[in-house]
């Protein structure tokens, strides 16, 4: 047991001393611990101190600066304050102003109202007066009018009824010239306006389409190179002469005239085969009748050429379409066909043309009046070998190849023998008569001529009243001298308008005729 104890005894020692040593540890350990807390401690004492500072200054310096800036906006605030209240100031002090103003112009005016309502006043009381003493004065004149009406009545022998009639036909008279004057004005405007528009329309129209003019007149005396050459052309016994009048169809009329042969016949086609049959064989030498067959059926052949492209140039030129292969034949012979010397195929593609234009001017379709205005006159081209005018043997052509009822219209229309029942068929006729009017188109033999005149002027003398008349400008115009003791301004116009209407229905006329009414009082006095 003690040993035991003996050998507990230094294990003891060993673990006491190991407690101690772990205590003194632990214990220098916590000091050395807190020393080093302490010293962090302070440490950041240290450093947020100076934290401190450093926020105090920055907190001072921020201040500082707010106080500045609020200093500012308050100064600010304070100048536009001001202006606002110098610029309301100004406002109010304007309006006083303007209700000052007002009030000045509103007394000034109640002022100028009460002198006005004193004249107005005063006048009215001149005015009462005078109207009591027009009443005064009416009643007099009445009394005066029914003593000398009855005056009248009684020297006249007339009774009232009579009388009043005679005042109102006096007074119908009056104004029925009245009436008459204001109508004329009204015409004479109206007129004015329309011919003012026409001409704009036309000079639009004929500058856009100005074709050449050219006024043919047909070929009928073939030149000789000398006298002997009509004995050949004659033959023996005649052959050569029967042969080539057989052959195409024309009179050969050989007289005295030196060098010369004259063609005649209706059909212009077959006097152009017959004129250009003599040429070439004047030009060949060899006349006799065999040679004068094949001459002529070449000439036929080389016309029927050229009377193709001529219609199919004159369909092609215009545009109008597509076209019945005879119409185009058709309109090639009206190369060889005038009218007072102007070649109506060049005057059938103006017509087209220029109705085409108008028709464009209007707003109408310009492919139909084209092609009304070339086949308007398609009836020449058969009207000298087949009975009937030429508007009748065109309407049925047209009608035969089945055109439109607008070209039948127009070909029907064109010289006024019917009624025009389309504006296409005006325009045409309006184109027909610019073509044909235009200077130097066409001419005509100084017999037309005088007989044109001598009509125009019986025409308007067999009227009552007129005194005298003269053609002017061949033909374009008439003056109509009345005698002014018969016929008054109203009966004038009245003349005017009827001879309009006569010379338009039994007169035929290119272009267009100006009648002029000369109506004049001369007063004559011989001082002695």
């Amino acid at each position: 047991m003690n040993d035991l104890v003996v050998m507990a005894l230094p294990v003891a020692v060993t673990v006491l001393l190991i407690v101690l040593g772990s205590i003194l540890l632990l214990g220098g350990g916590f000091a050395l611990g807190y020393y080093l807390v302490r010293s962090k401690l302070k440490k950041a004492g240290e450093s947020a101190k100076a934290y401190l500072e450093v926020a105090q200054k920055e907190a001072d310096e921020y201040k500082k600066g707010l106080i500045l800036d609020a200093k500012q906006e308050v100064h600010l605030l304070k100048q536009e304050f001001e202006k606002e209240n110098r610029e309301r100031t100004n406002y109010l002090n304007s309006l006083e102003n303007k209700v000052n103003q007002r009030e000045e112009r509103l007394d000034n005016r109640s002022i100028n109202l009460d002198k006005r309502e004193s004249a107005i006043s005063r006048k009215e009381e001149t005015l009462e007066k005078q109207k009591v003493e027009l009443e005064e004065q009416t009643s007099k004149v009445e009394t005066l009018v029914q003593e000398q009406t009855e005056k009248l009545l009684e020297i006249s022998k007339l009774d009232k009824e009579e009388a009043k009639e005679i005042v109102l036909k006096k007074v119908e008279e009056e104004m029925d010239l009245e009436i008459s004057q204001i109508v004329k004005e009204g015409v004479d405007k109206a007129n004015a306006e329309v011919r003012k528009k026409t001409k704009e329309l036309l000079t639009q129209v004929i500058q856009t389409y100005a074709g050449e003019i050219v006024a043919e007149q047909t070929v009928s005396v073939v030149n000789l190179p000398n006298d002997e050459m009509k004995g050949r052309i004659i033959g023996r016994e005649g052959r050569n002469i029967r042969a080539l009048e057989a052959a195409t169809g024309v009179d050969l009329i050989i007289d005295d005239t030196p060098e010369a042969v004259v063609v005649s016949c209706f059909d212009p086609v077959r006097r152009e085969v017959a004129r250009r049959t003599l040429e070439a064989l004047i030009s060949d030498g060899r006349i006799q009748p065999t040679r004068i067959e094949e001459i002529v059926q070449k000439i036929e052949k080389e016309m029927e050429l050229e009377i193709k492209e001529a219609g199919d140039k004159a369909v092609y030129d215009t545009g109008v379409g597509r076209v019945h292969p005879e119409l185009v034949k058709l309109l090639g012979k009206l190369k060889f066909r005038t009218s007072y010397g102007q070649n109506a195929l060049a005057h059938s593609i103006e017509v087209a043309m220029i109705a085409g234009n108008l028709a464009v001017e209007i707003g109408e379709n310009e492919i139909v009046a084209r092609r009304a205005g070339l086949f308007h006159d398609i009836g020449k081209a058969v009207d000298t070998t087949m009975e009937g005018s030429h508007v009748e043997l065109g309407a049925d052509i047209v009608r035969r190849y089945r055109e439109r009822p607008e070209v039948i219209d127009a070909v029907l229309s064109h010289h006024g023998d019917e009624t025009a029942n389309s504006i296409i068929a005006v325009l045409v006729a309006t184109a027909d008569t610019i073509s044909a009017a235009r200077p130097g188109a066409r001419n005509e033999s100084i017999e037309a001529y005088i007989k044109r005149l001598e009509a125009l002027e019986a025409l308007a003398s067999k009227h009552k009243g007129v005194e005298r008349t003269y053609a002017l400008q061949a033909g374009r115009e008439i003056r109509v001298m009345v005698k002014p003791t018969e016929i008054n301004d109203a009966q004038a116009e009245k003349l005017a308008l009827d001879l309009k209407k006569e010379i338009e229905k039994e007169l035929t006329y290119p272009g267009t005729i100006k009648i002029t009414v000369i109506r004049e009082t001369r007063v004559n006095k011989v001082a002695k």
